[in-house]
């Protein structure tokens, strides 16, 4: 560890015996919904996080009753992978015990909101009954390995899938604890329980691994703390290149933290992967920060060490010396809507879930219509990065019954949606997460109506805008890397940020800081009027800013 001064939340995981702190007891408990703040952290290990009802925060006050409680869930799917009958298991999870239905997240996966305590343990009970897990999905582990959105587009893209794979087996925690908690597992008392890549006090933060296959950037490769660019030769895996020290989390009027996209380091071939992998967590393991956690990422720990000093202990670690960068490009980081076709005659279907949230509402039935696609589909459904999925692997003579159930339950909404909708991503914030300061999914639609209507009186309407919206400056959207972002300050008040480009390499810059509604789109009427005559032919609103130098890059 790089200090003997812990942090409290370091003394709570070294305490933890292995993660299971008093949490099974606090499940016990009849006169609470909630568990206690030190089991609270320890719970997001096993992929779980308490929440309540900010909503209604004010009401059950003024009524002495303790906050709405309920816990969020987050599921462990490498790559975003899940067969129809997994898809049907967690939907019916989803009505028996959450709320607000099921929710596609920016790291590929699934979440349930708004399960109570006494029904916890019976929802991870059926995610696992379901072959899934969601150990390891949250806390200061290597969390949900992010990949390439649609492994059967190739045979390359397969392989690459089972590396992605590889590396969540390889790096899921240890402890016997989550068996023993959520599956009754049995309680061995006389074996030596250790965690031989994290330790006794796992990673001083979270880690992210992402693994991307150009020319499609669609999992944001670098803003991962491992980032790893697949080079495809002939149809051939010959490696990956490797970036170290992305990382989107601010926090707001600290100038020490800030947002980072990965270095690329060097260039591994696939039987280095793992060892090359393990010896960048374990050097964080050892040198990241545990005395102050708005420090902690991989990305401090690269830029206070350097990514040469990186080189050099990777290959004393892992015995591998990395080779220099192979050449490699990049066109975007969107998803593609629609029918796809693979290599081997395959389809896969595309479609645009607004802000991932899978539910039934007035203008659309996407919970059922997933469902019944799910009962027929004999292929697998591929989650994305950007919140949305992928029916894939569909035989040439049932795309007409796919298309018929997408039209049926407003599945076909990319069919009708704009640009700018269709390439947007906005986090959860409000009511739920405790972190948010402004709202992101619940204002996206408004917003994003606005976005339009400036874009079409520039003439503009037709014209792909990458647009992110957070809640607060923690960037679980990602929202560094929009040529648009809202990063909320107060409710009703966002710093505008603009200029990252469209394929994931650019950052872009605060414009206006803690302005509201009005002056954010007053701002943009008048950028997308200079944009509409000045731009290049093909030329992206993020590259005209910072061409234009309205924003520097």
């Amino acid at each position: 560890m790089s200090k003997t001064v812990l942090s409290e939340l370091e003394q709570i995981k070294l305490d933890s015996r292995f993660l299971r702190g008093t949490i099974e007891q606090g499940l016990a408990d009849p006169v609470t919904g909630s568990i206690s703040e030190d089991d609270n952290k320890l719970l997001k290990f096993h992929g779980s996080y308490q929440q309540d009802d900010r909503d209604l925060r004010d009401e059950r006050r003024r009524q002495k009753l303790e906050p709405a409680y309920s816990f969020m869930i987050r599921a462990r799917l490498p790559g975003g992978v899940i067969s129809p009958a997994q898809w049907l298991s967690m939907d019916t999870l989803a009505q028996r015990y959450a709320s607000r239905g099921l929710r596609i997240t920016t790291r590929q996966t699934l979440q349930w909101h708004g399960v109570v305590k006494r029904d916890l343990k019976a929802t991870m009970r059926g995610i696992n009954e379901a072959l899934i897990t969601t150990i390891a999905a949250c806390g200061d582990v290597n969390r949900q390995v992010v990949g390439s959105v649609n492994p059967l587009l190739s045979h390359a893209h397969q392989v690459v899938q089972e590396w992605t794979n590889r590396l969540s087996d390889h790096f899921i925690p240890r402890t016997r604890a989550y068996h023993e908690i959520w599956l009754d597992g049995e309680k061995i008392t006389d074996e030596p329980e250790e965690e031989p890549i994290y330790g006794p006090a796992y990673l001083p933060r979270k880690f992210k691994m992402g693994v991307a296959i150009p020319p499609i950037n669609d999992c944001d490769v670098f803003a991962q703390d491992l980032g790893l660019i697949a080079i495809i030769e002939d149809g051939v895996l010959q490696g990956f290149n490797v970036a170290i020290g992305g990382g989107m989390g601010v926090t707001h009027g600290d100038p020490g933290t800030y947002p980072r996209l990965g270095s690329v380091i060097g260039f591994a071939r696939p039987e280095q992967l793992l060892a090359v992998a393990e010896a960048i967590v374990t050097l964080q393991r050892d040198h990241g920060n545990r005395d102050e956690r708005k420090h902690a990422r991989l990305k401090y720990t690269v830029d206070r060490l350097g990514p040469a000093w990186f080189q050099e202990q990777i290959a004393l670690r892992s015995g591998h010396a990395l080779a220099e960068a192979r050449p490699y490009h990049f066109k975007h980081n969107g998803d593609q809507f629609g029918w796809t076709q693979g290599e081997d005659g395959q389809w896969h279907l595309g479609l645009y879930i607004p802000a991932g949230r899978v539910i039934d509402d007035a203008e659309r039935r996407l919970q059922t219509g997933l469902r019944e696609i799910a009962a027929i589909h004999k292929g697998e459904f591929r989650l994305t990065c950007n919140q949305n999925i992928i029916v894939a692997g569909v035989a040439s003579r049932a795309r007409a019954r796919i298309d018929r159930l997408a039209a049926r339950h407003g599945l076909d909404v990319y069919l009708r949606s704009s640009p700018v909708q269709r390439h947007h991503i906005a986090c959860v914030a409000l009511p739920t997460c405790g972190l948010a300061m402004a709202e992101s999914e619940r204002y996206a639609p408004h917003f994003l109506a606005h976005v339009d209507t400036l874009l079409a009186k520039h003439g503009l309407a037709d014209t792909p805008l990458l647009v992110r919206l957070s809640g607060c400056p923690n960037g679980c959207s990602r929202p560094y890397l929009g040529e648009i972002a809202l990063v909320g300050r107060a409710p009703g008040r966002y710093d505008l940020r603009l200029g990252a480009d469209f394929s994931g390499e650019r950052l872009n810059r605060i414009y206006r800081e803690n302005i509201d509604e009005a002056a954010i789109l007053g701002e943009l009427d008048g950028l997308f009027a200079g944009y509409a005559t000045d731009r290049r032919p093909q030329e992206g609103f993020g590259d005209f800013l910072v061409r234009t130098g309205v924003v520097h890059a």
